[in-house]
């Protein structure tokens, strides 16, 4: 049998031989690594695919989609999954308001204004609060944010969607500031000097040359943060509640998908039943809108690192 065209010529060297077998093994790691995770992917989309199809048998698509009210395990029940899409955007809409602020302005005093010994410092204590269990983030919504919020706005409800969403909001913000401080301190050192050169302020250098040459990197940590805040569960469940409700008032108390998904997997739903394939339905639901986030956001990454390279 002819040998493989790797190995001619190394037969007689053992040494040469060892060495490009090790390589050939390595190879084979790495690409049953690769394999394992894709499919891991179509494992997950089978499951969901095929569970999905059983509950959409019993109840019309339209109905899922644009139905207003969401009781699926009442009778007769209703399945309108447009409460909890508005309870998981209200979520991700105010933790994206806290997050990528406050992310973008610490990488920027990292990157740009920060001294190596400060950076050395704050960098750590900051990407701390990611190693918080979410659970925590919970209680401390519920212990303490939501009672400072009725301080000053009386009217806001025990479990509320403002609570979930600041806390949502402080535990993606070291997300949001380690990765765009990654991607402003990768900017070629040449492009300041440039700036600078030309008589520009340190904050001209920063946010007209900086940051948009980091542009790619930035949109990258934003989309990936928001994917981390529409799939967080223990936090807004503690602080956000369990009643799905079709509002955009964050004062109120709401149910997210991921809420509704651990409210059911209790165990208190018979296997099979229709508010059991629910789940399937709506774990689905969250799969599609993660999907598309990642997809627009490697169609930004995509553009605007063609336009600023």
């Amino acid at each position: 049998m002819a040998k493989p065209a790797a190995l001619i010529g190394v037969s007689g060297n053992p040494a040469r031989f060892r060495l490009l077998l090790k390589e050939r093994s390595v190879w084979l790691i790495c690409l049953l690594c690769a394999l394992i995770s894709i499919a891991t992917t179509f494992g997950i989309l089978a499951v969901l695919g095929v569970e999905a199809a059983h509950f959409f048998e019993k109840v019309p698509a339209s109905d899922f989609f644009f139905g207003k009210t969401w009781q699926p395990l009442f009778e007769p029940g209703k399945f309108g999954v447009l409460p909890l899409v508005c309870g998981t955007f209200l979520i991700t809409v105010g933790a994206a308001l806290i997050a990528v602020p406050l992310g973008m302005m610490s990488a920027i005093y990292l990157s740009e204004y920060a001294s190596p010994n400060a950076r050395r410092r704050i960098k750590p204590v900051m990407e701390l609060l990611a190693g918080i269990p979410t659970v925590v983030y919970g209680f401390f919504a519920l212990m303490f944010v939501t009672p400072a919020l009725r301080v000053f706005f009386p009217s806001v409800q025990i479990f509320n969607a403002a609570s979930g969403a600041i806390v949502v909001g402080i535990m993606i913000l070291p997300l949001v500031s380690s990765l765009c401080e990654d991607a402003l301190s990768a900017v070629p050192r040449s492009l300041r000097e440039g700036a600078y050169a030309l008589g520009a302020t340190k904050m001209e250098v920063s946010l007209k040359i900086v940051v948009p040459a980091a542009l790619s990197g930035i949109m990258a940590a934003i989309i990936l943060a928001l994917s981390r805040a529409i799939g967080e569960t223990m936090a807004v469940t503690l602080a956000s509640g369990q009643t799905p409700r079709l509002t955009l008032n964050p004062a109120e108390s709401i149910q997210t998908m991921t809420a509704y998904i651990v409210q059911v997997s209790k165990g208190d739903t018979p296997a099979g039943s229709i508010g059991y394939l629910t789940i399937f339905a709506v774990g689905a639901t969250l799969f599609a809108i993660t999907m598309v986030l990642n997809v627009i956001a490697n169609k930004l990454v995509k553009r605007y690192r063609t336009v600023y390279q």
